[in-house]
């Protein structure tokens, strides 16, 4: 505590008293600043993975020594002398990270399936039943080359599309002579302009052939710029708007059409707009001044800092000319900015997303409630309504069974991890599936977010494609 004098604002003198408090700070043991070796650094952090990997080399080892043991003509008094004494020094080591992970020298609790694990190597050395050790051997191994005959299919499934780029890019492209040429490439092209060929498209539906649109009548709009358009006003309004939602990574442009369905002229006509989450108005649009019946466009560049969901709402102010100072307001429909444009699916390796998902603190548990009545049906469904991608291999997603557990993954263009986990069950009797999604995030509107996704792809049915024979059948 101390006291100091201190002179006010009208020359009287005051006494000011300030209590200091030290912080108590976090007592740490001595055992922390010693540097050790790689693998025990990483038993001391609470990181037993390597410690299991260790029992499981030392059980192998005792196999190998055994057998060329028994190969070396030695007498069975001193092959069972050194076994004995190899595997004491091995059950010592595991007994010892054992020891470790049960005493209160770790800041974190250890996974109760990693002890066991290892507790089970140690049972296996001390019973020294070689027939065991040996099935154990041969399965390891086994177990092994299928996990990496499985990273290898995957690595090769995800890579393809990035190769097939790849050979495009570098091999030059022979054309004929004779070969036709795309109208498309005669017309002028801006970055507000899709790619779609408008005279393949005109023929194709003259024709009445909708093969380069594939099996869905919905492919036709999903491909044109009708799906991102967005009404802003109403018919009957004094001032019709709609937008073009254009979305390109790191911002939106926004292409208004406004049009003016009075016989007035409009003056200081002016979109004032304003967005809600993490999403910045780079420049205001300027005013403009529209005659009776004229319609122009607008643009309006918004920069995005974070893949969540995003709203833009506002109004068009104008003034009517003639009119004595009055000025008019016409309230705009919100966008909504779909999260979906900057989740893209990922992959990565077991350890990093297992230590992901436990530093990650915001968590959001979705009940699973749907009409879907098959598992995989429903893993389907939602993989492909969040663009994430299922990290199970597919070999553990064979065959048949009442209840599935996977993991899910997706990384936003922003860096931004999303994990989820669905755990789901099949009741008896032709009953929905049931269960829950976990997701995990490391911000708390990305966890929501992606929260309410699910929750509005439960309530949508998955679309069953429907082949050329089953058609000609119906």
């Amino acid at each position: 505590m101390g006291h100091a004098n201190k002179v006010t604002a009208d020359g009287t003198y005051a006494t000011q008293t300030a209590l200091t408090s030290a912080k108590p700070t976090k007592r740490t043991s001595s055992l922390d600043n010693i540097k050790r070796p790689t693998l025990q650094a990483a038993l001391f952090a609470a990181d037993f993975m390597p410690g299991v990997v260790l029992s499981v080399a030392l059980v192998k080892v005792f196999c190998r020594l055994s057998e060329s043991l028994k190969q070396s003509g030695k007498s069975r008094d001193e092959i069972i002398r050194k076994e004995n004494s190899f595997a004491a020094e091995c059950m010592l080591i595991i007994a010892s990270m054992i020891n470790l992970a049960k005493s209160d020298l770790l800041h974190h609790s250890i996974c109760p399936d990693l002890i066991d694990r290892m507790w089970f190597c140690l049972q296996a050395l001390a019973n020294k039943d070689l027939s065991f050790l040996k099935a154990m051997q041969a399965m390891c191994r086994d177990k092994l080359i299928e996990m990496i005959s499985s990273q290898d299919a995957e690595r090769r499934e995800i890579d393809k599309t990035g190769e097939s780029l790849v050979q495009v890019r570098s091999a030059p492209k022979i054309v004929q002579p004779d070969s036709p040429v795309h109208f498309s490439l005669l017309s002028s092209k801006t970055e507000m302009s899709d790619l779609i060929d408008r005279f393949d498209l005109t023929m194709s539906q003259a024709l009445g052939d909708s093969s380069m649109f594939g099996k869905d009548k919905n492919d036709l709009f999903s491909t044109s710029k009708l799906s991102k358009v967005t009404q802003l006003t109403g018919f009957s309004d004094p001032i019709y708007a709609e937008a073009y939602v254009h979305v390109n990574q790191y911002d939106i442009v926004l292409d208004i059409f406004v049009v003016n369905q009075t016989s007035d002229t409009l003056q200081n006509l002016t979109v004032e707009l304003a967005t809600l989450g993490d999403l910045k108005l780079v420049e205001k649009p300027t005013p403009l001044t529209m005659g009776p019946h004229d319609f122009t466009n607008i643009k309006a560049n918004i920069k995005v800092s974070s893949s969540e969901n995003g709203i833009i709402f506002g109004n068009i102010v104008y003034d009517v000319s003639g009119a004595a100072g009055e000025c008019n307001c016409v309230v705009l429909n919100d966008i909504h900015i779909d999260i979906l444009e900057y989740i893209m699916p990922a992959s990565c390796s077991r350890s990093h997303y297992r230590k992901m998902w436990n530093e990650f603190e915001w968590e959001n548990k979705v009940t699973v409630n749907t009409k879907i009545k098959d598992l995989h049906s429903y893993l389907n469904h939602i993989t492909k309504n969040t663009n994430m991608r299922c990290l199970t291999p597919t070999e553990a997603l064979q065959g048949d069974c009442d209840y599935l557990c996977v993991t899910l993954y997706a990384k936003s263009i922003f860096g931004e991890h999303v994990l989820a986990n669905i755990c789901l069950e099949k009741p008896p009797g032709n009953e929905p599936v049931t269960g829950h999604v976990r997701i995990r995030a490391k911000s708390q509107g990305m966890a929501v977010t992606m929260g309410e996704k699910i929750s509005a792809a439960q309530k949508q049915m998955p679309v069953v494609e429907v082949t050329d024979n089953e058609a000609l059948n119906d």
